[in-house]
Order: C-alpha cells, then sequence, then structure tokens
C-alpha cells in the first residue's frame, strides 16, 4: 500500500505503491442544468467490453494511426459539460492549455502537470481559468471561474513520478452543481482490461484549445498504477477524465487522468498507447479529501 501526501500549492503523500485491488467508487451528478439526453453520448461513448475498435509522437498526447477523435457539439449537455478547458498561467505570465473535470461541486481534478511544472511554469501554476463545456472561442455556455488554489501529491511535486501526474483546482464557486460531476472508481487491472475507455477535451491542435474532441478504444494493458490504451489524444488533452460505462444508461465512471502519449509508454510493453495514471485506492483517498476540503458532495 502507498502513503501518498497531498499537497497544495505548498503538496498531497504517496509510499510504498503497491495498489489494494478492492474495488471502490464514488456518486457522480448530472448536475441542474439540461436533462436532455446527449445525442453524441448516444452515438459516441463506448459501453462494457470490446474488441480493438480501431487501427492501434508527442510524450505527451498522440494520435495513432488513424484519427478517430469527433468534435462535441452539443457541450452544453451531460457529461461533456462536466469538461472543462483549461487556460493556465504561470508566475511569469506564460500562457498553456489542459482539460479538466469535475468530480464534485467545487472540485476539477486534471493532470499534475497541469497545476504544477517545473517545465512550464517553474513550480506551481500561477492561476488557472476552468471553462466548463466550451464549445468555441468565446462560446461559453456556463462561463468560467479562475482560481490560484491548486493541490498535486508528494510523488509529483518532488519526483515527477509519471504514475502520480494529478492534480486538482479548488474553485470557490459551487459550478459543479450545475453541470454536474463524474464519478470516480478504483477498479480493480481485471475490471479494467478488455473495457472500452472514453477520452474527451481541449486538442491544441484542432480548435485551438477551443473545440471539445472525444474518441474511444478499447485498454491494452494495466500496470499496477496506469492504464494503455490506443484512444487518439493531441497535446491539450493532459488532464482529460478516462473514463467507462456498464451501459448505453449507466452513468459514466472515471478510472484515469489522461496524461501521456506513446512516449510515456515502456517500450518493454510491446504496444503503442497513450496512457493514464490509475485511480487506484491510494488516488481514491486522495481525490475523496480533496472533495472533502472543498466542501463535499451532496448526497441527497
Amino acid at each position: 500500500m502507498i502513503d501518498l501526501r497531498s499537497v497544495s500549492k505548498k503538496v498531497s503523500h504517496v509510499e510504498s505503491v503497491v495498489p489494494q485491488e478492492k474495488s471502490r467508487s464514488t456518486t457522480g451528478s448530472a448536475g441542474s442544468a439540461s436533462d436532455e439526453v446527449s445525442r453524441s453520448s448516444r452515438l459516441l461513448v463506448g459501453v462494457g467490453k470490446s474488441d480493438p475498435i480501431g487501427p492501434v509522437g508527442s510524450p505527451l498526447e498522440s494520435v495513432i494511426g488513424i484519427d478517430q477523435r469527433v468534435r462535441i457539439l452539443d457541450t452544453e449537455l451531460s457529461p461533456w459539460r462536466m469538461i472543462c478547458a483549461l487556460r493556465m498561467r504561470a508566475p511569469n505570465g506564460a500562457a498553456a492549455i489542459g482539460t479538466g473535470w469535475f468530480v464534485g461541486p467545487r472540485t476539477v481534478v486534471t493532470a499534475g502537470h497541469c497545476v504544477h511544472s517545473t517545465q512550464f511554469f517553474a513550480g506551481w501554476a500561477d492561476t488557472i481559468e476552468v471553462i466548463p463545456g466550451l464549445i468555441g472561442a468565446g462560446m461559453r455556455p456556463f462561463g468560467s471561474v479562475t482560481s490560484g488554489k491548486f493541490s498535486s501529491v508528494d510523488r509529483w511535486i518532488d519526483q515527477a513520478d509519471p504514475d502520480f501526474d494529478i492534480g486538482c483546482i479548488h474553485l470557490d464557486e459551487p459550478l459543479g452543481e450545475t453541470v454536474g460531476w463524474f464519478a470516480i472508481g478504483a477498479l480493480s487491472a481485471d475490471e479494467l482490461t478488455g473495457f472500452l475507455v472514453n477520452i474527451s477535451g481541449y486538442p491544441s491542435d484542432r480548435g485551438s484549445g477551443n473545440e471539445q474532441y472525444h474518441a474511444v478504444n478499447r485498454v491494452l494493458q494495466v500496470s499496477d498504477r496506469r492504464i494503455f490504451y490506443d484512444v487518439d489524444t493531441f497535446g491539450g488533452q493532459s488532464g482529460a477524465p478516462v473514463w467507462t460505462q456498464e451501459s448505453a444508461t449507466s452513468a459514466p465512471l472515471a478510472v484515469g487522468i489522461h496524461a501521456y502519449g506513446i512516449g510515456g509508454t515502456p517500450g518493454s510493453f510491446g504496444i503503442t498507447a497513450n496512457s493514464a495514471p490509475r485511480i487506484i485506492p491510494e488516488v481514491f483517498d486522495t481525490i475523496s479529501g480533496w472533495i472533502d476540503e472543498d466542501g463535499g458532495s451532496p448526497t441527497g
């Protein structure tokens, strides 16, 4: 078991890391906005387990073979509105883009390198603007909120360990009550293997970070702390949710945080894959702690 310590723009802690294999999950919310069923969700979201559904760059994000990403045009509907375009600012004013997603009314999860990076920010980001359901330049159906309060874990802050490239943006406003939030799940390797996983975020190569793109494919391999899949992504999609759905009518369950392209996959695996830190039990507990720090989630 890992002793994982949270670090807040000051850091969370993890020690020896052999994940527990008992499944756990939280409850998500569709939010108070429109309950209309998304046509994009009906047509595009992968459910259950499957053989690969398509043909199998950058060390952060990669398009693998034919680009299978599809633009989402009804981002004002669930689950797309739970996914946020991020506008990060470094203390020196330099700008970067990324993706995040709600896990509670005031809590947004993203990649660790979106909140703390020695390369991009020389440490912590200064501010991050969170834009749920952005559908195009200047088209913000739920507005935006800017925060300067972030958290990560010690294994990322101290060691830049890619297995723990996870971060959190804490908001003052409960915007998640409107747009909803993802349930998170710590699933076993057996449960994850062969599942179809969905990834949707805001890439820089298509829409310049202003348009949301989704792709789906199968989990290829699961290590103790990461999930590997042949789902197309690109720079700007770091921090996007990696989610599964049991059926077309079940709620999305986030099982990882997208962070790496094919350059982050060990050559010894013999696969061409992008990857995400898994939500293992220790990460589940850390994210749950961040939600509690922000006031928790309604239970009624």
